[in-house]
């Protein structure tokens, strides 16, 4: 790519993103930050959202609650990203429709959020998305919660009750896939055909509801249910039914021990699992189902021993067990058993909440399958590769002279592969190596 084509890249990702910043309601706030009367970077690393430092995550496990006084603050927020997207060689046919096969600009979002807590026990967090590359309107993150605290056994306990859209959206930790590194992605730069229906295979279409309890000795604990909306619902909303109609309901688990450090530093390790049963593109005409077991573990360590250097370190292991029935018997599957294995860890290092830098290898492996992955030469879902990004936030801790609720990042991604749809080299049959998907993507995010 030559340096001419980066510094018009950049040029055009900040002029879009400043139109799509003007088509918001010019009245948003940050609705968090003016409730709590706190900058970005009490709660998010970096300065921006969205990964949480330790008084981030008791902020959203408190119900979103907290506030600086009781007089009323407006509940409204809106964001805007965009980005130039380039890959190391044409794709074989533009992402999506108004594209070229290669050096795309796109809006990649613009959302506006209700977000604020009401009294000491309830609150939420509601996301309303424009979608750039899709084109289209639709909702995103939902998490309502109640919450209220009990004595248990001489001690008190946090207790709370969500109703969210995305098994992992109210989890308070970045390691799951709903928050977890990369932050910002755009739809037009390629990624593996493979993934685990926990990685977003069912975001934004499902309604669940779980309860959890945030214990003295730093155990967190939560359960409940995920079910599918009608069709009629969904179709209000902008979404659709993911994989196909869960039939009945899908169980979710989420275990996770957090240990405060010397230093102003802390660790967590935890477990997590998700069970659906679902009919494949809901058709119900084999009286099969398809049923899925996604369980893991993740870790996490955060070091925010000064105002100038903060280290975090994120890791997490995802199973799943594919008991295929439905699809096997429709012919969309050879086996009537598969499996994938996934794992993430990324490390990362912020200089005064304003520029950082990380790292992130990833790995997801599983069974073949010559009809599940007919489109890749070996029948492997196998993917490896490394991201890199740099960021900076220019008012992370700090006022702008557009005033105290502006806020804004730029940064730049490059992804890596070293296998892609399950190889290195001509991994479809036609050529294309795994290395022809090198992503570099330059975006700006804005925030009101």
């Amino acid at each position: 790519m030559r340096p001419n084509l980066i510094l018009k890249a950049i040029s055009l990702v900040f002029a879009a993103a400043s139109i799509g910043l003007t088509a918001t309601p010019a009245s948003a706030v940050p609705a968090f930050a003016q409730q709590t009367g706190l900058r970005c970077q009490a709660c998010h690393i970096g300065g921006l959202g969205p990964q949480l430092t330790d008084f981030g995550r008791k902020f959203k496990m408190g119900g979103y609650t907290q506030r600086v006084s009781d007089a009323f603050t407006p509940p409204v927020s809106a964001m805007a990203v965009a980005s130039f997207v380039n890959t190391a060689k044409d794709q074989a046919s533009p992402p999506a429709d108004h594209y070229a096969t290669n050096n795309n600009f796109t809006l990649d979002e613009a959302s506006l959020f209700l977000a604020g807590g009401i009294g000491d026990h309830f609150g939420a967090f509601s996301q309303f998305t424009y979608d750039g590359v899709g084109r289209a309107f639709g909702w995103d993150n939902l998490d309502i919660r109640a919450v209220d605290h009990f004595t248990i056994g001489g001690d008190d306990v946090l207790v709370g009750t969500s109703f969210n859209n995305n098994p992992g959206i109210q989890d308070a930790f970045n390691t799951l896939p709903a928050w977890g590194f990369p932050y910002t992605n755009s739809d037009l730069a390629p990624g593996p055909a493979a993934a685990t229906l926990f990685d977003g295979g069912y975001e934004m279409a499902l309604l669940g509801n779980t309860v959890y309890a945030q214990w003295p000795n730093g155990l967190y604990t939560e359960a409940g249910v995920y079910w599918t909306p009608g069709d009629k619902f969904l179709s209000m909303v902008g979404a659709d039914e993911g994989p196909g109609q869960i039939d009945g309901v899908a169980p979710y688990f989420r275990l996770a021990w957090q240990k405060d450090l010397e230093g102003n530093g802390n660790f967590e390790v935890g477990a997590f699992g998700f069970f659906p049963s679902f009919y494949p593109d809901n058709d119900k005409s084999t009286g099969k189902t398809d049923d899925y077991s996604d369980y893991g573990i993740d870790a996490s360590y955060q070091f925010l021993g000064d105002e100038t250097n903060v280290y975090t370190l994120n890791a997490r292991y995802t199973h799943e067990e594919q008991d295929l029935n439905a699809t096997h018997l429709l012919g969309g599957a050879a086996r009537s058993s598969d499996s994938l294995d996934d794992f993430r860890i990324d490390a990362s290092y912020y200089w005064h909440d304003w520029v950082g830098a990380t790292v992130q290898f990833f790995d997801t492996t599983g069974s073949r399958d010559a009809l599940l992955y007919a489109g890749n030469r070996t029948f492997s879902p196998d993917s490896t590769g490394l991201r890199f990004q740099i960021d900076a936030t220019p008012w992370g801790n700090d006022v702008s002279p557009f005033g105290p609720r502006f806020n804004m990042r730029v940064g730049l991604q490059y992804t890596l592969y070293t296998k892609f749809d399950g190889a290195g080299k001509n991994y479809d049959g036609t050529g294309r190596d795994a290395s022809d998907n090198n992503t570099l993507r330059i975006f700006t995010w804005f925030a009101l």
